[in-house]
């Protein structure tokens, strides 16, 4: 999206207070899939029986319409759940950390140092996201954390912050306050859900 936003997605930024990157995804298992073969005039020879498959015609328009918004959806939530689970994480931290810190100007040096190492662990990846992403994201957020991202940087910077990137959010077609509802957001549960099984999967392979 380029820099011309960027002030959008800081307001994502302060939502993501960390002290730890997100995890990078590793390979399991063995590099390679098991097949049948057969043997001709000595040479091995990989053998694979496809299903049979019926094609009828090119979905009508109106279908096409909705496979592209599921896929981008789809493209969406997984690009943002990670950082949203980042978020519940991290803000539970911060959070317990605050508890410890009854001195307004600690409580402000530690929430500034905290600021900046987010900061640079995740700007740039953030600025990257779309417009799009962003609203997800705070979706995410606010169903992984249970607030949203009005009342953490409210919590955290105070109210006239939270106004203020109310106020950019507004310019740019977001809002802060943007809440996760069960059946208006069915289809981002369900990718949600799809993202957990394949987790568990790898996780137990």
């Amino acid at each position: 999206m380029g820099r011309s936003i960027s002030a959008f997605f800081m307001l994502i930024m302060l939502c993501l207070f960390s002290r730890v990157g997100v995890n990078a995804q590793t390979r399991h298992g063995l590099d390679s899939i098991p097949v049948s073969a057969i043997v001709v005039n000595g040479d091995t020879i990989p053998s694979i029986t496809l299903q049979i498959v019926e094609v009828i015609d090119k979905l009508p328009k109106k279908f096409r319409k909705q496979r592209e918004a599921w896929t981008r959806l789809r493209n969406a939530v997984y690009v943002t759940y990670p950082y949203a689970v980042q978020a519940s994480r991290i803000l539970r931290d911060v959070n317990s950390r605050l508890a410890t810190l009854h001195d307004k100007k600690d409580r402000k040096a530690y929430l500034a140092s905290v600021e900046k190492q987010m900061k640079a662990q995740f700007g740039d990846k953030l600025e990257n996201l779309s417009i799009y992403q962003g609203r997800i994201l705070m979706k995410l957020i606010n169903r992984q954390t249970g607030q949203n991202c009005y009342e953490i940087i409210k919590e955290l910077k105070g109210g006239f912050s939270a106004r203020m990137w109310q106020t950019v959010a507004f310019f740019f077609g977001g809002n802060l306050k943007s809440e996760y509802d069960l059946n208006e957001d069915k289809d981002i549960e369900a990718i949600v859900q799809e993202i957990e099984i394949y987790r568990g999967s790898r996780a137990y392979n």
